[in-house]
């Protein structure tokens, strides 16, 4: 009796983790397409504008629709071929994120990361100045930040301004830049645009797909 019960128990674990880590119809694990992609991500640890772990993301993993992840495919290979790969720092990202992210501009006395990610501007002006907001295309689904990397060293081109960095040098139109930062930001961009991507102009990292299949769908599954 006692041993079928602990077999029951395993089963009943083995499911809750199956379902736990079924990421919803559409949507893959990047890596499954594109397993020698870069991964960075940023909102599994501290290293980010807010300084903490955030909210929903429960495993180093990077997940988007499977159209979204299919274009990436093609910016992949095609930057291959000039020896250089993609580093991502955040792809899909829970609603419950964003709500975090939320929280935590509205508390003025938390300014922990301000001068490595916001030195130029006050908390208070974050949402105004449209760096923080409710809702993120990121949620979406089909909304990816990366950066470039040199294949060989592994080390990512240098672009100008840190990812994440709230100020106008990362605004995609930003021009006091020296040549080869203006360069770099011009791959990165070409490769993205070409490839069924758009650009957000406020950050060099930022880009959605054209088309994006679930647009003003908001999703909310953690990350496992």
């Amino acid at each position: 009796m006692l041993k079928s019960l602990n077999i029951l128990l395993i089963l009943v674990s083995a499911l809750a983790i199956r379902s736990l880590s079924q990421l919803p119809e559409g949507f893959v694990y990047v890596t499954d397409y594109i397993p020698n992609i870069t991964l960075e991500l940023r909102y599994f640890c501290s290293d980010n504008f807010v300084g903490t772990h955030i909210d929903g993301y429960e495993a180093d993993k990077c997940i988007l629709s499977l159209p979204a992840t299919l274009a990436l495919q093609k910016v992949q290979t095609e930057l291959k071929k000039k020896n250089l790969g993609i580093k991502v720092f955040d792809a899909y990202r829970p609603q419950r994120a964003v709500d975090h992210f939320r929280r935590w501009a509205r508390d003025l006395s938390d300014t922990l990361m301000k001068q490595e990610y916001y030195p130029n501007v006050a908390k208070k002006d974050l949402f105004r100045l449209e760096y923080i907001a409710t809702k993120s295309r990121h949620s979406s689904g089909s909304t990816v930040d990366i950066t470039l990397i040199d294949l060989e060293t592994k080390k990512e081109l240098d672009m100008g301004s840190t990812y994440d960095f709230f100020g106008k040098i990362s605004w995609v139109a930003y021009q006091d830049l020296t040549k080869e930062q203006l360069h770099n930001r011009k791959l990165l961009q070409q490769a993205m645009l070409q490839n069924g991507f758009r650009n957000y102009p406020q950050e060099w990292w930022h880009f959605t797909l054209r088309g994006e299949p679930y647009k003003n769908q908001y999703f909310d599954f953690p990350i496992w």
